[in-house]
This record gives C-alpha cells, sequence and structure tokens, in this order.
C-alpha cells in the first residue's frame, strides 16, 4: 500500500500538501495534527483519496510510539513524508517564555527527527521527504533565535540524511519559504507592527510553495526556495559572514 504521511496538516502549508497529495499515485493519505476537527473537515472537502486521520500531538513519546505501530502493523511504503509540523515564537530569549522555547526544539526538531526515523523503515527507492525549513535556516535571526535555529538543524539534517539515502534512491528536499499567510505568524506573536521587517517581506502562497515543493523533491533537489528575492538571500548567506548579516537580518 503506497501512502503519504503528512503532519501539521490542519491548515496552511499542511493543508496544501495534504490538497496536492490527491494528485498522486496512493492508496491512502495520512494526515496528522492536533485539531481532529480541522483533519475532518480537510477530509470531507478535498479527500479525493482515503485518507486516515491521525489526530495527535506529535511532541508526546506516547504517540511517536503509536505511530510507529500503527506503520509496524501493517503493509506500508510510505512514498511522501512531509515534516511540515512545527511553530515559532517572536521575542527575545531573555524575556521568553523557558518552556515555549523548549516546546519549538520538541516539535521542530526532536518530533521531525524521530519520525522520520520511524518512517524510513517503511520507504523504498522513488520516494520522498520534504521538510518545512524556512529562510530562518540561513542565518540566525535575532528575536527568533530559538526558531531560526531549530530550523537550521533542519537545513543540516536534511542535507546529512539525503547523502545516507542516496544509494536507496530516496531524496529529501528541505523547503524553505519565506513569511506566507498562514497561522504561523499569529502564532508567533508577529502581528502587523511588531516586526519591520515581517512588514516588509513579500510573502509566498503557500499553494505555490507545496506544488513547487513537491516539483523539486521529484527532480532530486536538496533545497527549495520559492521567490527570487530568498532565492538570492540564500546565495548571499552562502557568500557573506554572518557576522555581517546577523545585524541586518533581525526581526
Amino acid at each position: 500500500m503506497n501512502i503519504a504521511i503528512i503532519t501539521g496538516a490542519s491548515s496552511g502549508l499542511g493543508l496544501e500538501f495534504y490538497k496536492e497529495m490527491q494528485k498522486e499515485e496512493l492508496d491512502e493519505v495520512f494526515i496528522i495534527a492536533r485539531r481532529e476537527d480541522k483533519l475532518r473537515e480537510h477530509m470531507e472537502k478535498f479527500g479525493k483519496l482515503p485518507t486516515r486521520i491521525i489526530p495527535m500531538d506529535i511532541t508526546l513519546k506516547e504517540n511517536i510510539q503509536r505511530l510507529k505501530e500503527i506503520l509496524d502493523s501493517e503493509d506500508i511504503n510510505v512514498k511522501f513524508l512531509i515534516n511540515n509540523a512545527g511553530f515559532g515564537a517572536f521575542g527575545s530569549v531573555l524575556e521568553s517564555d523557558y518552556s515555549t522555547q523548549g516546546a519549538m526544539v520538541d516539535l521542530n526538531v526532536r518530533a521531525l527527527t524521530e519520525i522520520t526515523s520511524i518512517v524510513l523503515k517503511h520507504m523504498n527507492e522513488k520516494s520522498y521527504i520534504i521538510n518545512v525549513c524556512s529562510i530562518a535556516s540561513f542565518v540566525p535571526n535575532a528575536y527568533l533565535t530559538v526558531y531560526s535555529s531549530t530550523k537550521a538543524y533542519v537545513m543540516s539534517f536534511s542535507r546529512g540524511l539525503r547523502q545516507e539515502l542516496k544509494k536507496r534512491k530516496i531524496n529529501v528536499t528541505a523547503l524553505c519559504p519565506g513569511p506566507m499567510a498562514t497561522e504561523f505568524l499569529e502564532v508567533a506573536g508577529i502581528d502587523k507592527g511588531v516586526s519591520k521587517m515581517f512588514d516588509t517581506l513579500p510573502t509566498t502562497k503557500p499553494s505555490l510553495a507545496a506544488k513547487g515543493a513537491i516539483k523539486a523533491a521529484k527532480k532530486g533537489r536538496a533545497v527549495y526556495t520559492p521567490r527570487i528575492l530568498f532565492k538570492v538571500y540564500r546565495v548571499l548567506a552562502k557568500l557573506l559572514p554572518h557576522s555581517l548579516l546577523i545585524p541586518i537580518c533581525k526581526c
């Protein structure tokens, strides 16, 4: 049975990935998020393919184990793993709540790593992993310090894993979008006027980011960055010292 797994599928980019999966030759799509009502709503509205709703908080160890047991108990080949779940929080590390900072690391780093690890055992050649990263992974962003650090991990993890999986013909792509019109900004506390940078940066449509990432993954690309401006930024981040860019790129 060929399936896709999407985490953080209850809204925004995760929902757009779910819509795109309806175009693939799959037997079933697993959608994972905490909000079961949203998952069910999306399945009823957009689910042309058989869909399995798995409502869970993937930061909880017992839920990671439950997902492992589901996969191990069935004859499953995962064609797409889309690690979309994640969140950010705006503010200084000094003034931010320590539990929020830790929760970011748990979701953006630990849960992504553990899910990838258990799913890999159910992937064969010509399969794809898309890890939702961020332009924040290119250069550390002050006031999004922990978030940008978690995304730097996702970038490094994606590149290293891609090399490991080349012999198995499984491609890993890091999707690095800029700001998008999703719940991310609201959850992160980045309202209009809070950050001059976010107020001036162009946004990316989640639907275009999802389509572009899938296309890039199938082409075997390591990184996909929507919009020319952010592609240029990615190149500059490689060429210029971060000590020069960090003050410029602070949020």
